[in-house]
């Protein structure tokens, strides 16, 4: 009986818990509404680019004062003024500072069928692996045969290491040797969590956390065949795939908003501060400072908080260079439809 009842108070003070600090968290979350001369380097954007993307999925937003801007925007002549006139920018903080980290569509070489070069298989998701949670491990689905004479693969790659970093990033193009390119994107995972390989490695003492990078990780693994494979299987997460065919191949891969996103235009943001659809100011600083009307287009696991934001720098090996070197400091500000804006303001101060 005494046991029961510690486990009962143990579970009320741990919901008690858990209740304060998301209070907490709640409180923490501050709004405050600039003017448009607040925002460093606004007038020198090319706003008529970003009111482009935003047309782009505007009409996905169901609310209604999202829904008449949307149907302004596609009326809209002079791009500037257009949201000037009917968005207010709102910097919304949460008690941690702005970070601008950078993600890439990655591209590889593969073809259609196997062979002695493209032998990797991109696989789409069983059926017994969307109903068991979680599934089996990395090493279980390329070691025991499961995933073998049942149709699964979608294509073929040439590389296991560019394979895998495919799947951190999840989605991507594979170029066939004819020039044509087919897209796939994320289809379902095998339920284990991730775990970084850049963090292993540095337990290991094979690198320091300031070594790695994407591309020192591809390089060792590929100098040390056996151990590198050891190593890629440290993450048991799996992800598996789905042919994107209904975006063609020379526009930018799905975003959240299920629509292609743009080239230095889209952002992925948390959705629980930053409404998709919604044009986000950015002022990245940095060894490359960025100052550029964005468009929230897209969500990821590792973008929280009202200042995170993970920018598209685009497809290919260079995007994923350029992508992997940003970390840096800055501000987002949202704007919002003017009613929207003032009505996240404290009563005593509208």
């Amino acid at each position: 009986m005494t046991q029961i009842v510690l486990t009962f108070f143990s579970v009320v003070f741990s919901a008690v818990l858990a209740m304060t600090q998301a209070a907490n968290a709640e409180s923490e979350v501050s709004y405050a509404i600039l003017g448009f001369e607040d925002l460093d380097g606004w007038d020198k954007d090319d706003h008529a680019a970003a009111l482009t993307v935003f047309r782009n999925t505007c009409r996905d937003m169901k609310d209604p004062d999202w829904t008449s801007l949307c149907n302004l925007a596609s009326e809209a002549g002079n791009a500037r003024q257009f949201f000037e006139l009917f968005f207010r920018p709102v910097q919304i903080t949460n008690g941690t500072d702005g970070l601008f980290t950078g993600y890439f569509e990655p591209e590889l070489d593969g073809a259609p069928y196997k062979s002695d070069r493209y032998r990797y298989p991109i696989y789409k998701m069983p059926s017994e692996a969307r109903s068991q949670r979680p599934w089996l491990t990395r090493r279980d689905i390329l070691t025991s045969g499961v995933m073998d004479n049942r149709g699964l693969e979608i294509t073929w790659v040439d590389d296991a290491v560019e394979l895998f970093f495919l799947q951190i990033q999840g989605s991507g193009r594979v170029r066939y040797p004819d020039g044509s390119y087919i897209r796939v994107g994320y289809g379902g995972a095998n339920g284990h969590s991730y775990r970084s390989i850049g963090q292993e490695m540095v337990r290991r003492g094979i690198y320091s956390p300031h070594q790695v990078s994407a591309q020192v990780i591809k390089s060792w693994v590929r100098r040390n065949p056996v151990e590198g494979q050891e190593l890629l299987f440290h993450n048991q997460s799996y992800v598996f795939f789905r042919e994107v065919s209904e975006v063609p191949s020379h526009k930018g891969p799905l975003g959240a908003m299920n629509r292609s996103i743009t080239t230095m235009r889209s952002i992925a943001v948390d959705p629980d501060f930053t409404p998709l659809g919604a044009p986000v100011w950015i002022e990245k600083s940095g060894k490359n400072p960025l100052r550029r009307l964005m468009i929230a287009q897209d969500t990821g696991s590792a973008i929280k908080g009202a200042q995170r934001a993970d920018i598209f720098i685009g497809t290919g090996d260079k995007a994923g260079q350029i992508a992997g070197r940003i970390k840096d400091p800055g501000r987002l500000v949202v704007l919002m439809p003017i009613q929207r804006a003032y009505a996240l303001l404290p009563e005593a101060v509208q």
